[in-house]
């Protein structure tokens, strides 16, 4: 008895000095979204995609692509992602985090706070939308717009995410060099799936970075 007590009391310990050392930094979240297609299958794809002009932006709204949808019980897709992308989160009974830490892969930064953290998508939806989703079902674009099985959501730094708005990597890249790959390959790999377009612009950027990966 005693030497189960005192490995309780000692499980108690390292489960408590992790906890201070993930709240001070220094074992960061990783972003856990699905891994992307590799930088050849990227380079694969996206050379049998043709570049083409996008289309006119006209008849656009958000509200044609149904988000944070119902994934289970009382968890939406946004609480689902801040779950999956976080390090010890807690969730209260209606499933918003009341506590956790997120690591933004973008940036690098740690935030403890889940207003801090939005759930970008990777291709913006009206990005989507110029790329052929404007004559999509309803049906379709809720699927992209809550995709949790490829690499289309992820969990990062609020300011970062508003400061992308609905670029595409013709005009802008996480800042963090280290992901440009990553991101690169996911970009690629969500377009050629949904059967999406790439511009000239955006298809040399791609191309740049992934030839360099």
């Amino acid at each position: 008895m005693r030497i189960t007590a005192r490995r309780s009391v000692v499980a108690a310990l390292v489960a408590a000095a992790t906890a201070v050392l993930t709240f001070f930094g220094t074992t960061p979240a990783q972003a856990a979204l699905p891994t992307p297609v590799s930088a050849s299958t990227a380079r694969s794809y996206l050379a049998s995609m043709p570049a083409t002009t996008e289309h006119s932006r006209t008849g656009y709204s958000r509200d044609l692509f149904p988000h944070w949808i119902t994934i289970s019980g009382a968890c939406n897709t946004r609480e689902t992602v801040l779950k999956r992308d976080g390090s010890g989160v807690v969730t209260d009974s209606s499933c918003a985090a009341t506590s956790g830490s997120w690591y933004s892969p973008y940036d690098g930064a740690t935030w403890y706070a889940a207003s801090d953290v939005d759930i970008d998508h990777l291709i913006p939806l009206a990005e989507a939308w110029d790329s052929g989703a404007y004559n999509w079902t309803t049906s379709k674009r809720q699927a992209l717009a809550n995709d949790l099985t490829r690499p289309q959501l992820l969990a990062v730094t609020d300011n970062v995410n508003q400061s992308k708005g609905d670029q595409d990597p013709g005009t802008w890249w996480p800042s963090r060099t280290a992901y440009k790959c990553t991101y690169a390959r996911a970009w690629v790999q969500v377009k050629y799936y949904y059967g999406l377009s790439v511009d000239s612009a955006e298809k040399s950027s791609l191309s740049s970075v992934l030839n360099g990966c």
